[in-house]
């Protein structure tokens, strides 16, 4: 063996072990799992001659189990801190209301039944509408912590499914699927994705047995599990209507309409702003130009989606452009978008739309 392929083993050894020993550490800190529990996951157990799969489970129970008690044992948030955040995201004006006043609904039936009067049933299932990447994600993760602060839920957190998650292939074996994703998201919020999936295959498909596992355990645990279905607005009406049972379970419905040029001006702006970069006069002016272009299909483009995505491009662009300069760069030219730069961002957009 030559010497540059020794040094180039022992730089891959010395990588290996430093990533195991993170593994280990990062493991045990986050999930209570020690570094032999963690050498079997890994598939290094001490005696290969030794059944390891029970072990590996009960490692797997534990770090479920000590995650799920830090989620209960974590204080809730304060109920005005997370309406300040809600009316810190840029638009949604109609959303931030809904909010609001779902929020105050509940702080009375709180207050009613604390004062034994009668109050109606606690219905908090909803539905979300509209294109993508107009916030519906955001806000139902924050819809989960607002209602661990309002005691609503004892956990408060989102497991995120779409129909993937939910539907096997065989027969009963969607249930058993479907129960399991609902017990993960026990004491929290289950979002369900583009949910129209689910009963839009014809009769013949098993979406519909997720619908009845779902629908059963929403009236079982109604006291500490809220379902969020989301997609586009047509398609959830349609998906609403095509079952009784979810008629009568989803009555809050909250529609997430397209973000304006302006709202999404801001939000490129923001996010230049968290990740240190500024965007120059003729770059603004390219900046609207393009979203007044790509906005004409809004769908297509992803709303704030889209805008995340053309900022990644620009900032990936800009690199090319400093690197290919001669002159010193500093900060400022480090921290500047340019027009040019939004342009080339276009280009690679353009060129991987037409390779796909």
């Amino acid at each position: 063996m030559e010497r540059k392929d020794e040094i180039i083993q022992m730089q891959n050894e010395i990588m290996q072990g430093l990533l195991n020993q993170r593994m280990q550490l990062l493991s045990e800190d986050l999930w209570g799992i020690k570094p032999p529990e963690m050498e079997e996951l890994l598939g290094a157990p001490k005696d290969a001659s030794q059944p390891q799969a029970p072990k590996a489970a009960a490692s797997q129970e534990k770090a479920a189990s000590k995650e799920e008690k830090q989620q209960e044992e974590t204080p809730p948030e304060s109920i005005e801190n997370l309406k300040k955040e809600l009316h810190g995201y840029i638009g949604l004006d109609t959303i931030k209301s809904e909010v609001d006043s779902l929020i105050n609904w509940i702080e009375i039936m709180k207050a009613r039944k604390a004062h034994d009067l009668p109050t109606p049933d606690l219905s908090l299932h909803m539905v979300f509408s509209g294109n993508p990447g107009t916030g519906k994600t955001m806000v139902a993760r924050l819809m989960s912590r607002i209602y661990k602060s309002l005691g609503v839920l004892s956990k408060g957190h989102l497991i995120e499914v779409d129909r993937s998650g939910l539907v096997a292939g065989y027969v009963g074996q969607t249930a058993i699927k479907t129960s399991e994703v609902i017990q993960k998201a026990m004491g929290g919020v289950l979002f369900i994705d583009e949910a129209y999936a689910l009963t839009n295959r014809g009769g013949t498909d098993y979406g519909q047995e997720a619908v009845d596992t779902l629908l059963k355990a929403m009236e079982d645990h109604r006291e500490d599990l809220v379902v969020i279905v989301a997609g586009y607005t047509e398609l959830m009406q349609e998906f609403i209507h095509s079952n009784p049972g979810l008629e009568s379970r989803f009555n809050r419905f909250m529609f997430f309409p397209d973000y304006t040029i302006d709202e999404m001006l801001g939000i490129f702006e923001m996010r230049c702003g968290k990740s240190g970069y500024t965007l120059d006069e003729e770059g603004k002016e390219k900046l609207k130009e393009i979203l007044e272009e790509q906005s004409q299909d809004s769908e297509s483009f992803g709303n704030a989606r889209g805008v995340r995505n053309l900022f990644e491009r620009a900032i990936s662009a800009q690199a090319d452009r400093l690197a290919s300069v001669k002159e010193e760069i500093n900060k400022d030219t480090l921290m500047c978008l340019k027009a040019e730069d939004l342009t080339a961002a276009m280009e690679d957009k353009k060129k991987e739309e037409a390779k796909g």
